[in-house]
């Protein structure tokens, strides 16, 4: 075989791998895999009635669907293979982020490709652009990162306990769907939370899980950013999760901001990829989607940083600091403590 054959064949593969994301994300979107698990088996028209999806569509998606293998017929009707079961997003080990990431990446390539040729970077505008994304852009990074932070990061980073043994305030800025809030207080069992962000949907959805989950008088949720910040008590730890490189550019700003409103003996928690030293380190199968979403960030005004960045500032408003690295390297949380006057 040649070398160009090899590499149509890979392309192929991969272009297949791409529609197997796309079908699923038509599925996760709509509820079907959901509605398939709990209905077990189902005709065209029962699965119409129950989702109140057009029929036409459904039609041509189960067709996709079971080309691709996500689902199997039997006597006419459809069930879940077990590679459609692990798309059910609230599924242990869901591999719904997957789907969601990969449409989100198509969106950004196109965005991107037609940018590059005027420099513009309109913001993060462009995300709102496709409505479907906007509803699971939280319980992504949820699925995501969600296990990582509680199998190694709460363990590891001791911030956490100590404000939990002084029954503190957590402030959670951007807090999506809550989850990063709901996984402390799940483990603390004295730390209170108030989770801010600037979309009125994701509070009201944070605040139902809460109450789902029976933290709602621990858990507080409003409206409100780093520039409308409404919190009335002294905050004594604040918590950034992936979103501190969204306002670097105002990073004197941001800075001050944290100190300002924290207790004496409060921190904050930053927590951000890890941008490598050396554009090799890109290679490395478990970097290249961080190097696509750099990209992607650009777009946005934004870049990805390195922790000793973060540090610095820290360091600039007299704060001292720990830098944790997870995930093989690849996730930094870095720890600003504010020295206690006394």
């Amino acid at each position: 075989m040649s070398g160009s054959q090899q590499f149509r064949d890979e392309a192929m593969a991969q272009m297949q791998g791409a529609m197997s994301l796309s079908i699923a994300f038509i599925g996760i979107s709509n509820g079907l895999f959901s509605s398939l698990a709990e209905m077990a088996q189902a005709g065209l028209e029962e699965l119409s009635a129950k989702t109140g999806l057009d029929s036409g569509y459904l039609h041509r998606w189960c067709d996709a669907a079971f080309s691709f293998g996500l689902l199997d017929e039997i006597n006419g009707k459809f069930a879940l293979t077990d590679r459609g079961r692990a798309f059910i997003p609230d599924s242990s080990g869901t591999a719904m982020p997957f789907a969601v990431q990969a449409m989100l990446a198509a969106h950004m390539a196109e965005r991107a490709a037609n940018f590059m040729k005027t420099g513009e970077r309109p913001g993060e505008k462009v995300l709102a652009e496709c409505e479907s994304f906007l509803s699971l852009f939280g319980p992504m990074l949820e699925a995501m990162f969600s296990p990582l932070f509680e199998q190694q990061i709460l363990p590891n980073v001791p911030v956490y306990k100590e404000i939990d043994l002084k029954s503190g305030l957590a402030v959670d800025l951007g807090c999506g769907n809550g989850w990063y809030l709901r996984k402390l207080a799940f483990r603390f069992k004295h730390l209170r939370g108030i989770g801010l962000d600037g979309f009125k949907e994701n509070i009201g959805l944070a605040a139902r899980l809460a109450q789902r989950d029976g933290l709602e008088n621990r858990l507080t949720f409003m409206t409100g950013d780093i520039y409308n910040f409404s919190v009335s008590e002294p905050v004594d730890l604040i918590a950034m999760n992936r979103a501190l490189h969204h306002v670097w550019e105002d990073k004197q700003k941001v800075f001050g901001f944290f100190k300002d409103h924290l207790n004496d003996g409060g921190a904050v928690v930053i927590w951000e990829p890890n941008w490598p030293p050396s554009r090799s380190d890109l290679r490395d199968p478990s970097r290249r989607g961080m190097a696509f979403q750099n990209l992607a960030e650009h777009i946005q005004g934004n870049h990805f940083l390195r922790p000793e960045e973060i540090a610095a500032e820290f360091h600039n408003i007299g704060m001292k600091t720990d830098i944790h690295l997870f995930a093989n390297g690849n996730e930094a949380v870095i720890v600003g403590r504010k020295v206690n006057k006394g």
